[in-house]
């Protein structure tokens, strides 16, 4: 079945969602925080362990680092567009509109929750791959694999920063079922720098989430997002970095 991968994925975050309230409302105010924390913490190292992974190889007996050059550029670009842009508010947006039609106007952890969660889930390759895989030979092992770990997470943040992590549901099922719909034309894109380019700069962003979940909200992640794209140009300019 076409998309079906998507629609995995995105069941299993409202299940994970679900899971998360009903255990929520047993849960102690401290271990809601300790839980927010460690899940934090967890990000991090995922974030952490990915951009380790795309900036050092093993070169004879020791290790070789790069990418430095590329992760300034996009993410210093990135993030001027962003701003310019104001994506994140967009995203507010989006959860005030969403907190009030699904009937928690009183919900203040609403609208974090749901740019938190949906930050979680819709950024990393195996989004974008596992939609490509679906949409071109209907593989959708990758997003199913991708839907256990997101329903885990959401399961986990939905305990501690409440309904709006559900939500996340939502952009996780545009996003990945438009690059599902344009696979043939994104595959060609998609070449092997340019995905390591991109799994590079997401990681770094995951990481970035990780950080406002431990610290609380340091970074506007949302407004960094542009950084995935300008990281895939730089991947077909004809200069290294």
């Amino acid at each position: 079945m076409f998309g079906l991968g998507t629609i995995i994925n995105t069941v299993a975050i409202i299940l994970g969602g679900v899971i998360g309230c009903l255990f929520g409302k047993f849960i102690s105010e401290n271990i809601q925080e300790t839980l927010s924390k460690s899940i934090g913490v967890c990000v991090l190292f995922v974030g952490m362990a990915g951009a380790f992974e795309g900036m050092f190889t093993v070169v004879g007996s020791g290790i070789s680092s790069g990418g430095t050059i590329m992760i300034i550029s996009s993410i210093a670009i990135g993030a001027l567009i962003g701003e310019a842009i104001g994506i994140e508010n967009w995203f507010e947006k989006l959860g005030e509109w969403l907190k009030i039609k699904s009937g928690n106007a009183k919900d203040k952890l609403f609208v974090d929750g749901f740019v938190t969660a949906s930050l979680t889930v819709c950024i990393g390759a195996m989004a974008i791959l596992g939609a490509i895989e679906d949409g071109l030979t209907g593989d959708y092992s990758t997003l199913t694999t991708k839907g256990i770990l997101d329903l885990i997470i959401i399961a986990v943040m939905t305990c501690s920063l409440g309904k709006g992590c559900i939500f996340s549901a939502i952009p996780v099922l545009v996003w990945q079922g438009s690059i599902t719909l344009l696979a043939r034309f994104i595959k060609p894109i998609m070449t092997e720098a340019a995905l390591a380019n991109l799994s590079l700069v997401g990681s770094i962003l995951i990481f970035c989430v990780g950080l406002n979940l431990v610290w609380g909200k340091k970074i506007r992640v949302a407004n960094l997002l542009p950084s995935i794209i300008i990281a895939v140009i730089i991947a077909f300019l004809p200069i290294s970095f």
